[in-house]
This record gives structure tokens, sequence and C-alpha cells, in this order.
């Protein structure tokens, strides 16, 4: 059997260097790597380029990367909410492409599936077309008009599960596996930090999300605060 752990996110990280493409699990402060991007910043790699559904906040998740100019281009779906993040777009500090949510997912799932690239109506006539191939295909009987993506192949995927086995298999919980897997399956190299690490055998194949099979590195996180972005309950009567 393969192990595949490492003894914690610093020496998981040990290979990320400055000016590489990262992917970053997660949707807004849910299911996000906390000990990897904090690993990140104490390591202080620089000018990276940084797919993820969202930025963080300003001073959790992806925000802790922004606030220290670690970040170069974030390629995004969701970036409201971020004080630091717009006033570094403004400014022109920081490169941003933003994406439909839906091509994100494919364009990372197709990365995954070894596939070049997708073609998708979204963002036709806008400008997310712009210097982009445009193709016409009769589909279901209509013809119109489709967007030709580019798959992504980041460098290094970063992601956070519930539970893996020390081969590399991961389990999400609930709505923690939004982005994780598709990130996990297009990564040249899939770092996962896990809240349990288990021997093999211990997981129900019948409920693994991700198979080892595109994991690289796996160690057991610690520390976790787990924010939730917006809480919002009622008031007393």
């Amino acid at each position: 059997m393969i192990n595949k752990t490492v003894a914690n996110a610093e020496e998981a990280i040990a290979n990320i260097e400055d000016g590489m493409t990262i992917s970053v699990g997660g949707f807004g402060l849910c299911g996000i790597p906390e000990n990897l991007i904090q690993a990140l910043i104490h390591k202080g790699v620089k000018e990276l380029t940084c797919i993820s559904n969202n930025a963080g906040v300003d001073d959790f998740g992806l925000g802790l990367l922004l606030q220290n100019k670690q970040i170069k281009k974030m390629i995004s779906s969701y970036v409201g909410e971020h004080a630091e993040f717009e006033r570094q777009m403004l400014s022109g500090e920081l490169e941003v492409e933003l994406i439909p949510q839906g091509t994100l997912a494919t364009r990372l799932m197709a990365g995954g599936y070894g596939m070049p690239v997708i073609f998708t109506p979204a963002g036709v006539g806008t400008e997310i077309a712009e210097g982009k191939e445009i193709r016409k295909f009769t589909f279901h009987g209509v013809e119109k008009d489709y967007l030709m993506e580019q798959a992504f192949e980041p460098d290094f995927a970063l992601v956070k599960a519930w539970k893996g086995d020390t081969m590399g298999n991961l389990v999400f919980r609930g709505t923690a596996n939004n982005f994780n897997h598709s990130m996990a399956m297009c990564g040249k190299i899939t770092i996962a930090e896990v809240e349990e690490l288990v021997e093999p055998g211990e997981l129900d194949p019948n409920y693994i999300h991700t198979p080892g099979v595109f994991v690289h590195a796996i160690f057991q996180g610690e520390h976790y605060e787990k924010r939730i972005e917006q809480r919002t309950v009622r008031t007393a009567e």
C-alpha cells in the first residue's frame, strides 16, 4: 500500500514556489483548507495565481493571503463583501478574472477528466468572451454560439476533507464537498488536509468522494475555526 501522509501543512507545501498557480477548495468559508492557507502565509510564497470560487473575507481564508500581497491574480466567481479585494482590484494591484460559477466548476472537472477545453453558451456576448474563440454548434436542434474555455491544470490543488485515509481517499461532509472534489481532480499535485486521518480499509468505499489516485499528499489538520461567513439570528422579542 502507498502511504501518502506527510507530517504537517508546512511539509506538504514545501515545493510550492513563487509564481505558481494553485487551486483552493471551499465555498465562502465552508470547507476551506485552513492549515494549508496558514502554511502559505508563514512560508511567504508570493506572486501566486489562485483559482477559487471566492477569495475568503478580509481577515480569514484567502483574504489573509491578499492582505499579505501574496496573490498576483485571482480567478473566481464571487468576490463580494471583501473590502481589501475590492481595493486591490480597483487600484490595479490585483489581476482579476471573473468566471460564471458553472463554467468555473466545469473547467476544473475538465482538467481532471483530461479534456483540454469545454464549450459553453455562458458568457457569449459579454466581456467574459473578449479574446476567446466562439464556435457555432447545433444542439437539441438549436444552433447557437458557444464559448471555448480552457480546462484548468493548476500546479497545486489544496483541499480540505472531513476524513481521509493514508492512501489519499477522501470523504467530504455535507456542503463542504462544494468545490473540493473538482479541485482535487484537476491539480498536477493535490494536497489534502483532513479532520480525521484513518488507516486503509476504515472508510466505507461506497462513500468515498475522491479516490486516492487524485491525491499526492495528505495530513491531519488541527485547530479548525470553521467560521461562518454571515451569521443571522432572530432578535429577542
